[in-house]
């Protein structure tokens, strides 16, 4: 996984809200629905997930940072 330029911590495993509002510049309210889309996708692969977080990993290998 490529080294990303961000406040978040790169060894930090779920992403909240805030995280990834910070990252993509935009509200809070967006990355809710950006989190929950995301954690559709994983639970449709079978995938547990935390609502209101989203995997690191599944977030930078799906949004372009």
């Amino acid at each position: 996984m490529a080294e990303h330029k961000t406040a978040i911590p790169a060894n930090k495993r779920f992403l909240t809200a805030t995280d990834v509002a910070e990252l993509l510049d935009v509200s809070r309210s967006t990355a809710y629905r950006i989190i929950k889309r995301l954690n559709d996708e994983l639970n449709k692969a079978g995938k547990l997930t935390v609502a209101g977080k989203v995997s690191a990993k599944y977030f930078y290998e799906n949004t372009y940072l």
